[in-house]
């Protein structure tokens, strides 16, 4: 701690000896991302005693957190100051006064050392109460300064416990003209809960999101954190089509679309052999729907076969609802042609009759091609979602044991087993 804060001195002081002699620029404006900075993201926390709640796939709501914060820990890009900064985890006491002031930051912004990350959450558990107020007021003094953007990741399973209205400070911290982006995401898909974050968000130009498994937690988390260092990108229209076989071929890019209420829209992407398809698709509610709502997508074969797919839903109102997927091919000899796959991005949005179905409903949808992983863990790499040798395999799985079984009861029959 001590020689990062001299490191940060002595970089304060350069910077503003450079500032002075003229030898870097300040023409930014207030409150801009400088290109080129380094972004910084904070992680806030819910430790409160409520994350002891065992409904997240069979285990702790604080369980399910850990090991999504270590896997987020491993994938945050080098050029991204990370910190960790904890609502509830001390005070385990009755008293609203002390229990509001119970935030501190975990570990620092700055150069991230996943393994003292890691090791500071694994101490982590479900203590006391609920001060996202005076947690996201923290949360913004730990990461201001600095010309890149500023993000804020706030993780809860309910609502602020304390007197302060944390949206009405979400509101306060946009008011200073920084530039601070405050995601939230709901552990609890309740109706309160899901009012309070969406509105910090909101207030922010952040994004809401309910997750209910600790998959779902892992993959917006990381999400998020890499969206620090995104420059602006113009989207490529595209107009998706009915069927595959007519689908328009994407490459590497960002596109936007439109469909209409629980409509599917079909693209096509070439994947070579050593590649990894990695795909999202985001259809945001622009107009009022009814609750109960999803997205879809997902890769076949040109003949219809599944090979990847996510599906994503929510209950109430949000601004958007993503779905992701990821479909690593094998290295292969170099005349091995390219796979084509179908993607189908569909929704199951619906909306009351006073509202208009025309235009369709935005979709935004990102395409990357990246290097196969050397050690994959996905089936799909080894073929499980590819071909038959699968159902092969499990049909003669099941003709040995029918014929051991019939084997061991024709035995017992001749030993007397029965009698």
């Amino acid at each position: 701690m001590i020689i990062r804060k001299l490191l940060a001195v002595g970089t304060a002081c350069g910077l503003t000896a450079a500032l002075a002699c003229g030898l870097v620029p300040a023409t930014a404006h207030a409150g801009e991302p400088v290109p080129g900075a380094t972004a910084k993201v904070e992680l806030v926390l819910d430790v409160s005693g409520s994350m002891s709640a065992k409904d997240i796939d069979g285990q702790s709501r604080m369980s399910a957190a850990k090991q999504a914060f270590d896997d987020v820990l491993d994938s945050t890009p080098q050029d991204v100051d990370l910190g960790i900064r904890t609502l509830g985890a001390n005070y385990p006491g009755d008293d609203r006064k002390t229990g509001c002031k119970d935030t501190r930051q975990l570990y620092p912004v700055g150069a991230l050392n996943r393994d003292q990350a890691k090791s500071a959450v694994a101490t982590l558990q479900p203590t006391g109460w609920t001060p996202i107020g005076p947690a996201l007021l923290a949360a913004a003094q730990d990461i201001k300064g600095g010309g890149g953007t500023h993000r804020l990741v706030l993780i809860t399973d309910g609502e602020d416990t304390c007197a302060a209205n944390p949206c009405d400070v979400a509101r306060q911290i946009a008011a200073q003209g920084v530039d601070l982006t405050i995601d939230t995401l709901g552990l609890v898909p309740d109706t309160h809960t899901r009012s309070q974050l969406s509105c910090i968000a909101e207030a922010t130009g952040g994004t809401y999101t309910t997750v209910q498994h600790r998959q779902q937690l892992t993959t917006k988390v990381t999400q998020l954190v890499k969206r620090a260092t995104d420059t602006a990108v113009t989207p490529t229209a595209v107009q998706g089509a009915d069927t595959c076989q007519a689908a328009p071929v994407l490459k590497r890019g960002l596109y936007t679309d439109r469909e209409t209420f629980s409509q599917n829209r079909w693209y096509r992407v070439q994947v070579e052999p050593g590649q990894e398809l990695r795909a999202s698709a985001t259809v945001s509610d622009d107009r009022t729907v009814n609750a109960d709502y999803g997205v879809l997508l997902r890769g076949v074969t040109l003949h219809g076969r599944e090979i990847v797919r996510d599906d994503e839903g929510g209950t109430g109102r949000t601004d958007a609802v993503s779905a992701g997927i990821r479909y690593p091919k094998p290295d292969a000899d170099d005349d091995t042609p390219a796979e084509t796959v179908c993607l189908q991005v569909g929704n199951s949005f619906s909306a009351p009759a006073s509202v208009k179905t025309t235009p369709g409903l935005p979709v935004e949808l990102s395409i990357d091609l990246v290097h196969s992983p050397d050690q994959p863990s996905d089936v799909a790499f080894y073929g499980l979602g590819r071909g038959w040798w699968l159902l092969g395999l499990l049909a003669a799985v099941g003709a040995v044991a029918g014929l051991l079984t019939g084997w061991a009861a024709r035995w017992r029959m001749n030993t007397g087993g029965t009698r």
